[in-house]
């Protein structure tokens, strides 16, 4: 898909249909939409009951007749339908009624780098379903960088990794295109998952789904200063027994959490070493000094930062809002924020 800057100033809204937070851009306004792409629906009328985070509050505890679905899965739209009254819901009749009124509205959507025909149809579909005419598709990868402040349309190396819930993307980006690129399906879910397996292999507990990030925190507030000092070496778990099926509290050793943690992240290494065998050596070079950008709403995960300069040898920086990268440098094209060469040279 090729992108140009008139035609994404031409848009009117930026979408970002991720597989945990589905975020929207107004132009000239801001991020209007910052919410979890999750709806809770009445399996006997049909009709959604909440959508957002009301609707994630219910994972894990409703009756038979409610199911909690998630129409974004490995960052496609998997149920069209479901991702459109969504949608409806989360924008509201306020901006449903502005867009009746301006029958000729543009929108932009990020897709995955190298997305099949299909998820892109099916991200285009779901936009035009709730009232935009037109549809641009913009690479993730590009919106993020540009959301970072990387300056990816000089003639020199930017690197970033945008780490999701579901995939992480890794790219090389030199005057405004991809050189290299790679993704690999290990994200936040991966992790968690990971965590989930380790209580329940070591300690015959299943933790609930809620749990796990909570988790996260105590294993990220555990490690102390610049030497790395641990200040907790434990922390109590509540669950539920595997053999008994009876609620049961455990103490847990933090740093068996973090190794299983750090297990599934090994992934992306793999994909970090394949796109810089990808790159020409110039680029290559021009990485050792200006490092690699983390992005993404995982990007925050304890120890992936650490793990990644250690693993790479090269200088590491976390965006300062890694989770709405990609949505804000969207809306810093329909701004208009961004300088002609960029956008006219991307074709991704």
């Amino acid at each position: 898909m090729t992108i140009s800057l008139e035609a994404l100033r031409r848009c009117s809204i930026a979408v970002d249909l991720g597989a945990a937070r589905t975020r929207v851009y107004l132009r000239r306004t801001g991020l209007i939409v910052d919410e979890p792409t999750v709806a809770a629906v009445n399996t006997h009328t049909g009709g959604l009951i909440a959508v957002g985070t009301p609707a994630q509050r219910m994972t894990g505890r409703t009756p038979a007749h409610i199911r909690v679905v998630r129409p974004v899965s490995n960052g496609t739209v998997v149920d069209i339908e479901m991702a459109q009254r969504m949608l409806r819901l989360l924008l509201g009749n306020k901006l449903r009624r502005a867009w009746r009124r301006r029958p000729l509205v543009s929108a932009a959507v990020c897709v995955q780098h190298d997305a099949d025909p299909l998820a892109q149809r099916a991200a285009m579909e779901t936009l035009i379903g709730i009232g935009a005419k037109r549809v641009e598709l913009v690479d993730t990868l590009i919106a993020a960088a540009v959301g970072c402040g990387l300056p990816v349309e000089r003639p020199e190396a930017t690197m970033i990794v945008v780490c999701g819930a579901a995939t992480t993307q890794v790219a090389v980006l030199s005057l405004g295109s991809i050189v290299a690129a790679e993704r690999v399906p290990v994200g936040g879910e991966t992790v968690d998952h990971a965590v989930v397996q380790h209580l329940r292999n070591e300690h015959a507990l299943m933790l609930p789904s809620q749990a796990v990030h909570p988790l996260h925190l105590i294993v990220k507030d555990s490690v102390g200063g610049a030497d790395g000092a641990q200040t907790v070496q434990s922390a109590e778990v509540h669950g539920r027994d595997v053999a008994t099926g009876l609620a049961r509290t455990v103490r847990i050793d933090i740093e068996g959490v973090r190794t299983a943690i750090r297990t599934p992240l090994t992934g992306v290494l793999d994909a970090i070493g394949t796109v810089l065998r990808r790159c020409p050596p110039d680029l290559v070079a021009d990485l050792a000094d200006r490092g690699i950008m983390l992005a993404g709403g995982s990007a925050v995960l304890p120890g992936f930062d650490t793990m990644l300069r250690e693993a790479t040898g090269m200088p590491l920086n976390i965006a300062d809002h890694p989770d709405v990268c990609a949505v804000e440098g969207l809306g810093a094209m329909l701004d208009g924020k961004v300088q002609p060469l960029l956008l006219d040279a991307m074709v991704s």
